[in-house]
């Protein structure tokens, strides 16, 4: 039977609804992976790759009784699990099913600092906090009474990716308007030099507008090519095959973005390297390839779809300017 490039069972947890860079040496250049080069990390869903030095770092949703998931990897292909990235909840987060979803972290300064999604004891809303370690492993601690960031009057906020250029940081993130039947928006607000407070105002980018979007448009992720501001994210049912993966092209950091009019250039798709509902992709540069990481749900031998997520890396080439994801590559 083939095997996939590089993937990694991940978990779908009940009522999620998607998820989802710091500067660091750059890493040496990640050769083809072997036949059969799959990880064992288990459930693995909203990805988000780190690399810090010669060394990558993959976080995740929570899953096997971890809030935050890590795993440690020195060639992307065979990764380590490690203990809980942020063992100890903030005092807003509900103990109760705290949901912590879509981690991504960045290195400011000295620190490592997590954003993540959690479900607000106060409002019952899923609002973003932020965590700060000393090693990107953590443990990160938040001992914030409130969250740092919650859009309460658009439904809650979730999938919070930083963004660093030219000695400005930049939080993007997506009101959680899908859970109470409004409209769904990406913004992004710039952050203050430590990463530990929001300065300006929010900026919306993107609303869900398009057909292929569906109800849902959300994991924003902003990544430079070339001199050009790319910033992708994922929409639709994240629960099924609708779910899949656009960009739009930034005029700057702050926008203002406009989406591809073709829809989105990773989706669902079925034979030999079939794909259901890929999305909450990470865009991120390992030597001098570019590399994407999404999740994808299991395929059951019978086709349907199964109750995990796998998390997928893969080669992202530029054809006349467009993303192409180079897999999943199957091999003998």
């Amino acid at each position: 039977m083939n095997k996939l490039l590089v993937v990694i069972a991940a978990f779908a947890l009940a009522g999620c609804a998607g998820g989802g860079p710091g500067t660091a040496s750059a890493p040496a250049a990640v050769a083809a992976p072997p036949a059969a080069a799959a990880s064992s990390l288990g459930d693995f869903p909203d990805p988000f790759v780190l690399a810090d030095g010669a060394t990558y770092y993959a976080y995740a949703t929570n899953s096997g009784n971890r809030h935050v998931q890590v795993a440690r990897s020195t060639d992307l292909r065979q990764f380590t699990p490690l203990p809980d990235a942020m063992p100890s909840l903030a005092p807003w987060v509900r103990a109760s099913a705290p949901d912590v979803w879509a981690p991504e972290v960045i290195k400011v300064g000295a620190q490592y600092l997590l954003y993540y999604t959690a479900r607000d004891a106060a409002s019952g809303r899923q609002c973003i906090g932020v965590a700060a370690a000393a090693a990107p492993a953590g443990p990160f601690v938040d001992t914030s009474a409130a969250p740092f960031l919650c859009q309460l009057a658009e439904g809650g906020t979730i999938d919070a990716s930083p963004y660093a250029e030219d000695g400005k940081l930049y939080l993007y993130f997506k009101n959680d308007g899908n859970c109470c039947a409004m409209k769904t928006h990406i913004y992004v607000q710039e952050l203050r030099a430590d990463g530990l407070a929001l300065a300006g105002s929010p900026v919306r980018l993107l609303s869900n507008e398009r057909p292929w979007e569906g109800n849902v448009i959300e994991a924003p992720g902003m990544f430079r090519q070339d001199g050009r501001y790319l910033l992708f994210y994922s929409a639709n049912d994240y629960s099924g095959s609708a779910y899949a993966t656009g960009y739009a092209e930034c005029a700057g950091p702050l926008g203002p973005c406009k989406p591809r009019a073709e829809g989105p250039f990773l989706m669902s798709r079925t034979g030999n390297a079939a794909l259901m509902g890929p999305g909450h992709q990470h865009v991120f540069k390992a030597g001098d390839q570019t590399l994407i990481a999404y999740h994808a749900w299991e395929l059951l031998a019978d086709g349907k779809r199964g109750q995990r997520r796998f998390m997928y890396l893969d080669k992202l080439t530029w054809r006349d300017g467009v993303p192409v994801v180079g897999g999943p590559t199957m091999v003998p």
